[in-house]
């Protein structure tokens, strides 16, 4: 399969939503249409640091990735943090999400940004065979304290 990676465009939106409803629901959550409203504005607007790629082939969007550059306190340069990346479930294995990453690393490391990181459930599995090709895990542990007025 040829795969084709590129910033998300205004035209990408219907079909970016579609994967992004099915990645909130892989995580056991149900699509938010005030958020992804919000994220699909933040993605498209200037200076914000919240950014999109979508995979295609033969001209249809088969995946997605949601990152953010942001500062550190271990770095002289910004930092990439893959948020959220999905495939179309139909294109899995066909490395679609390989292509998404590459392309981010490469960004990486024209744009001089630090690191480029991301994390999983623990048991995702059949992601975390595709991440361990690139490095081991972290070792490090995520605790979240969630604002309910958040």
């Amino acid at each position: 399969m040829s795969v084709l990676v590129r910033p998300a465009a205004t035209t990408d939106q219907s079909r970016w939503r579609e994967l992004w409803d099915g990645y909130t629901r892989f995580y056991e959550r149900e699509p938010d249409e005030a958020i992804t409203r919000h994220l699909w504005a933040r993605i498209l607007a200037d200076g914000v640091p919240v950014h999109a790629i979508v995979a295609e082939s033969d001209g249809a969007v088969i995946g997605i990735a949601n990152y953010l550059l942001h500062e550190n306190t271990s770095a002289l340069t910004a930092s990439c943090y893959l948020q959220d990346l999905y495939v179309d479930p139909a294109a899995r294995a066909q490395g679609v999400g390989a292509a998404l990453i590459d392309w981010l690393w490469a960004q990486t490391r024209a744009q001089g940004w630090a690191t480029l990181y991301w994390q999983t459930r623990e048991n995702n599995y059949r992601a975390r065979a595709l991440y361990d090709r690139y490095t081991p895990h972290s070792g490090f542990l995520r605790y979240v304290l969630r604002n309910p007025q958040g």
